[in-house]
């Protein structure tokens, strides 16, 4: 995914993602789940006094935990068989078994509503493959990263304009798109490209069609959505992934799980078992068939991206 500008998402799935299925599709099936889900389950917990928070014995006792999903492959969407999965469901299944919750339960939302939902306790955390950033890191807090992204570029096949990073695109005045909401778009612009030039589509599934249409140059998205989305295409391919600048420094992001600011011992707990994944090599297992690769595991902490 390309999470929002300035960003900031066993798995029973086939091998590779399926990126034929729109966005609002997605969305709608996992809303429907998520209201097959909610009609026997209890509300969300509230918000207690507990210094650090007591939700997580309150899941305990439940049983499940409500996350909060985008719907967007590979990060969390329903898969051929009616099943919501996706790399930030199929790791929250792995972390909160490990804390005592048999359960997850979707509850889907557009990737903006994320935050909102979250602070106004329609779930109990956001799974979605959400960038860590300082912005956001000021409404919410992160678990570590479970997973660190490069960008990349849609191109025809080839690469006829040589483009490999946001200052070839400015350079050789190329037609640049990204998709709606994208770090990208910022990205483009600190490159020196103009906003308003930059073609907005929803997804890497449009702008895959745009590159191929001849509408476009070139479609800025993830390392990891770029080359997947190209692999059934005759037309266009993923360039190598590359290490944007931000501030004219190279900024490499990373994906994470986000509590409210009050629960500080779910997310240490939460991270204390993601830290024991990460070291048996078990989140690599989970993660691999969403697309990622050893290069996109990270050691990064949510205090470095934070800025703190």
């Amino acid at each position: 995914m390309a999470p929002p500008l300035r960003s900031p998402h066993s798995p029973r799935r086939s091998p590779e993602p399926d990126f034929g299925p729109t966005r609002r599709s997605l969305l709608a099936g996992v809303a429907a789940l998520g209201a097959l889900g909610a009609a026997g389950c209890s509300r969300v917990a509230n918000a207690s006094g507990v210094e650090g928070g007591d939700l997580l014995d309150r899941l305990r006792a439940q049983g499940v935990v409500r996350l909060g999903i985008a719907g967007e492959i590979p990060f969390g969407y329903i898969d051929r068989d009616g099943q919501l999965t996706g790399e930030a469901p199929e790791l929250a299944k792995a972390v909160f078994k490990r804390l005592g919750v048999d359960r997850v339960q979707p509850v889907p939302t557009e990737f903006g509503s994320l935050i909102p939902g979250l602070n106004s306790q329609q779930f109990d955390a956001v799974a979605a493959g959400m960038y860590v950033t300082p912005e956001r890191c000021e409404q919410v807090i992160f678990a570590d990263p479970d997973y660190q992204m490069l960008d990349s570029f849609i191109v025809r096949k080839g690469n006829p304009k040589g483009l490999h990073n946001y200052q070839d695109v400015v350079e050789k005045k190329a037609k640049f798109a990204t998709g709606t909401g994208y770090a990208e778009i910022q990205y483009a612009v600190d490159a020196g490209y103009k906003e308003g030039d930059i073609l907005i589509v929803p997804d890497q599934v449009a702008g895959l069609n745009a590159v191929e249409a001849g509408r476009v140059d070139v479609f800025a998205g993830t390392a990891l959505t770029t080359r997947e989305v190209v692999k059934k295409s005759s037309k266009a391919e993923s360039t190598k992934p590359f290490t944007p600048l931000v501030d004219g420094k190279p900024h490499v992001d990373g994906g994470a799980f986000a509590f409210r600011q009050t629960e500080t011992k779910l997310r240490d707990a939460f991270n204390v078992e993601l830290r024991k994944l990460k070291k048996s090599g078990e989140l690599f297992r989970i993660l691999k068939p969403f697309g990622f690769t050893k290069a996109e595991m990270t050691d990064l902490t949510a205090k470095e991206l934070c800025g703190g």
